[in-house]
C-alpha cells in the first residue's frame, strides 16, 4: 500500500511546487470562491493566488481588473476576503491531523488538472497516506442514497473485491451505495478515500460518523471546503467532479433518472475516463439511470474483477464466464456425439445411436460401451438408455431442472 505523506502542522506535507504564501493564499481563496466556479479558476490562473486575493480584498480594483466579475459580485467576493482567516483554518486541519495542499506540490494528484480552470483551488485532506499515489491506482463507486439491499450488496461486494486487488475505492460517504462501497473496502483490510462536499473536520451525514472517523484513520478523507464549511447541493453535485477526475473510472451502482451519481459518470466521461454500470431488475426505479448510461457508452460490470480488467494494467484479467464443469464437457467430440444422440426418454438401437451420431454402428458400439464405463448410458437387451445421472446432467447443462 502506498506510503503516508510528509509534514505536520499548517502546510505540510510539501517538498516542491508551492510556497507558504502561495499556499496561504489559496487556503483563504477557499473560503471565498466556489467549488467548480471557472471564472475564480481563470482569475487564479492569470494572476496567481496572492494577486487575486489582493484585487478581491481591495476597492480599488474594480471592473475590468476581473474581467467578467460585475459590482454585485466583487461585493460578495470581498464580504467573504473579508471573513476569511487562512492561518485560524490551516491550524483547524493540523488539529485533526490533516494538511492542505495545493497544485503544483508533491502530493497533489495532477489528474485533477484535467479538470481545466474548473479544478480545485487546493484540497484540504485528513489521513496518513499519499494522495497522489493513492489516485493514481483508484476506482470509484457511486449510486443511489436510498439503495435497495442489492444495490448495498454490489456496493460493498465491489468495494471488497477492489480492496483485495489492490485498488483504492473513492466514494462520496453518503449513505446508500457510498457507504457500502467505503465499508467493503474497510471490511477488506483495503484502502479507501471519502471526498466530502464541507469541511474535513465536519460529520455530514451524522449518522456516519464512525464512518468517516474510520476513513480518516484507515484512509483519506478529503474535500475542497475549509474546515468547518457546511455542505449545499450545489456543493453536492460540484464535489461529484473531483471524484471523477481523481479515478481511473467510475462504476455506478443504481441510480434513477436525477441521480447526482449520474453527473459523477458524465462527468467522467467527459474527462476520458472509464464509465461502468451495475444492471438491476428492469422493473426498478433504481435501475432506471444504471441502464441509460449502459445504453450509452458506459461498460457493464458485475463483480470487481470485471471492473479491474477495464481500467487496469495488462494482466488485469476478469476470470472466463461460465458454469460449472459436468462431467459430460470432458467427453471428446466423438464420444459427446454418440451421447447426444440417445433420447432423454426411452432407449434406442445402437444403429439408430449410428444414425444421429452421424458415425458407423461398430464406432458407435465402441464408443456407447465407453461411456456404459463412464455411467453415462446402461444396456437394456440390444437398446441403450441414458443413466438417471446422465439425464441430470443433461438438464443442468441446458439450464433445466
Amino acid at each position: 500500500m502506498p506510503g503516508a505523506g510528509s509534514g505536520a502542522g499548517p502546510g505540510p506535507g510539501v517538498e516542491s511546487g508551492a510556497g507558504d504564501e502561495e499556499r496561504v493564499a489559496r487556503a483563504a481563496l477557499t473560503r471565498v470562491i466556489e467549488p467548480g466556479d471557472e471564472c475564480g479558476g481563470r482569475w487564479l490562473r492569470e494572476f496567481g493566488a496572492g494577486e487575486l486575493l489582493a484585487r478581491l480584498a481591495s476597492p480599488e480594483y474594480e471592473e475590468p481588473a476581473l474581467p467578467g466579475a460585475t459590482a454585485r459580485r466583487l461585493a460578495g467576493y470581498r464580504m467573504r476576503v473579508a471573513a476569511a482567516d487562512p492561518d485560524r483554518d490551516l491550524a483547524a486541519v493540523a488539529a485533526v491531523g490533516g494538511r492542505f495542499i495545493c497544485p503544483g506540490e508533491q502530493e497533489w494528484p495532477t489528474q485533477l488538472d484535467d479538470l481545466g480552470d474548473g479544478r480545485p483551488i487546493g484540497l484540504w485532506v485528513r489521513g496518513q497516506a499519499d494522495l497522489r499515489k493513492w489516485a493514481l491506482r483508484s476506482v470509484a463507486v457511486v449510486g443511489a442514497r436510498a439503495c435497495t439491499p442489492y444495490g448495498a450488496h454490489m456496493a460493498a461486494s465491489l468495494g471488497s473485491g477492489l480492496a483485495e486487488r489492490g485498488w483504492v475505492v473513492v466514494s462520496g460517504a453518503a449513505f446508500g451505495v457510498d457507504g457500502s462501497a467505503h465499508r467493503g473496502a474497510l471490511a477488506a483490510g483495503g484502502a479507501t478515500v471519502a471526498v466530502l462536499a464541507c469541511g474535513v473536520d465536519v460529520v455530514y451525514p451524522r449518522g456516519h460518523a464512525e464512518l468517516i472517523g474510520r476513513i480518516a484513520e484507515q484512509g483519506l478523507v478529503i474535500g475542497e471546503l475549509p474546515p468547518g464549511d457546511h455542505p449545499t447541493p450545489s456543493r453536492f453535485i460540484l464535489r461529484n467532479r473531483v471524484i471523477a477526475a481523481l479515478t481511473r473510472g467510475t462504476v455506478v451502482v443504481e441510480a434513477e433518472y436525477r441521480s447526482g451519481s449520474l453527473v459523477t459518470a458524465r462527468s467522467a466521461q467527459k474527462l476520458g475516463r472509464f464509465t461502468m454500470g451495475v444492471p438491476g431488475p428492469a422493473t426498478s426505479g433504481l435501475s432506471a439511470g444504471v441502464h441509460e448510461l449502459l445504453r450509452g457508452e458506459s461498460v457493464l460490470v458485475t463483480d470487481a474483477s470485471e471492473v479491474a480488467e477495464l481500467v487496469g494494467d495488462i494482466g488485469d484479467l476478469a476470470p472466463d464466464r461460465r458454469g460449472p464443469v459436468l462431467p459430460r464437457d470432458l467427453l471428446d467430440p466423438a464420444s459427446a456425439r454418440v451421447l447426444e444422440a440417445i433420447p432423454a426418454r426411452g432407449a434406442v438401437a445402437g444403429d439408430q445411436v449410428a444414425r444421429g451420431a452421424g458415425t458407423t454402428a461398430d464406432e458407435a458400439l465402441g464408443r456407447l460401451y465407453e461411456l456404459h464405463s463412464l455411467g453415462f448410458v446402461e444396456r437394456r437387451g440390444d437398446r441403450w438408455q441414458l443413466t438417471h445421472s446422465a439425464i441430470r446432467s443433461s438438464n443442468a447443462r441446458r439450464g433445466g431442472t
